[in-house]
């Protein structure tokens, strides 16, 4: 396992932390930015990415609550890994429908 030094966090936690405004800035329609679609994707798969290697609320509590796009994508990796850990125990509903759309 590789772990991370002070300053590699510190990185990760500016570049998440701009990627996470970009993508609260277009979701609240600010007049200022420009929608850039291919951009907005970059940002969301950038901090999908950070999330991924390092425990977003261990690392970066401040910007889990502050920013929506941040806390929404730590929280869509969480039950992702729920998912994978334990789809019936977790999600029992969920696994009875895809047993049932599967067959």
């Amino acid at each position: 396992m590789t772990y991370l030094s002070p300053s590699q966090i510190r990185s990760l936690a500016e570049t998440s932390t701009t990627a996470a405004a970009y993508l609260d800035a277009c979701d609240n329609g600010a007049k200022f930015v420009r929608l850039d679609p291919a951009y907005y994707q970059a940002c969301a798969r950038l901090l999908t990415s950070i999330f991924t290697v390092v425990d977003a609320p261990d690392a970066f509590p401040d910007l889990l609550s502050r920013s929506p796009s941040a806390r929404n994508t730590a929280e869509s990796l969480e039950m992702e890994h729920h998912l994978r850990v334990s789809r019936t125990g977790y999600y029992p509903r969920l696994a009875a429908i895809l047993a049932r759309a599967s067959v």
